[in-house]
């Protein structure tokens, strides 16, 4: 037994490690590093240790930091799949923005393409179905007619809502014209163009006897009035299609909330 221990201490002094010089290295390390200071260490009651909270903050920062730049610089798949479809969509949207400005390549197209934009607002529509409403004299246009009066204001006000809750600007720094901002209709997404045209198809596709010609000119108006959004650079192509979407799925909130004639009349009468 003492033969064994003499050798382990043997075995210890001969141990580079077990120097004064390397005897750091063999100890855990403590918090942090210490500053280092050009005077010497202060001594006396007036040197006070740094409160232990500090460390403590100290230390769950520095654990904090590694994971934060690991999460900044391995993104999810789920963000990396959502920024790439943004990107595509904001580049197919500036090409197709052809009359989005003066030096656009179509910009002598501008025009036309406005107006055929203006053929989808709230305003032309809300007041031209006033007015048939006003001029009809039987009780199934009267019907239909305040139905549609129904969808439009219903339209309007789902737009605003969802256009003040996402507030997305448009691909090309363009202005709403003065009867956007009457239909509060000034951000990008959803298109309310497009969803109005997108309801008034349906809704004369399902409540009007039309001829084959004129079910297809309809179709293709709808398409055409978010197309022109989409090129005089005011929406992106994923507002057009959000608003196709919302527009039909209006459609359908009317059909299930639809007023019959005798609501219709009453309210007509109090009207």
């Amino acid at each position: 037994m003492p033969a064994s221990q003499s050798r382990a201490r043997a075995r210890d002094r001969n141990n580079v490690l077990n120097r004064a010089e390397f005897l750091s290295l063999n100890q855990p390390p403590k918090g942090g590093p210490e500053p280092r200071s050009s005077g010497r260490k202060a001594s006396g009651p007036s040197a006070q240790p740094p409160p232990a909270g500090d460390g403590a903050r100290e230390r769950r920062q520095s654990q904090q930091l590694p994971e934060e730049d690991c999460m900044q610089l391995n993104p999810s798949f789920k963000g990396i799949a959502f920024n790439s479809l943004l990107a595509i969509d904001i580049c197919m949207s500036k090409r197709l923005g052809v009359c989005a400005g003066r030096a656009a390549s179509w910009a002598s197209a501008r025009s036309m393409v406005k107006l055929i934009g203006i053929t989808g607002h709230g305003i032309p529509w809300i007041g031209g179905t006033i007015l048939c409403l006003v001029k009809s004299s039987t009780l199934a246009g009267q019907e239909v007619l305040m139905n549609l009066l129904l969808a439009l204001l219903l339209d309007i006000m789902t737009v605003a809502g969802v256009q003040k809750l996402i507030k997305r600007r448009g691909p090309y720094e363009t202005s709403p014209s003065l009867l956007d901002y009457l239909t509060m209709d000034v951000y990008a997404f959803p298109a309310g163009h497009a969803s109005r045209a997108a309801m008034v198809s349906k809704f004369f596709l399902s409540h009007l006897v039309l001829a084959v010609p004129l079910r297809v000119l309809l179709v293709l108006w709808a398409l055409c009035v978010g197309l022109s959004r989409v090129m005089i650079g005011r929406h992106h192509v994923t507002d057009v299609l959000s608003g196709f979407v919302i527009g039909y799925l209006q459609f359908r909130l009317v059909e299930l909330v639809w007023m019959p004639s005798s609501t219709c009349q009453m309210l007509i009468s109090a009207w």
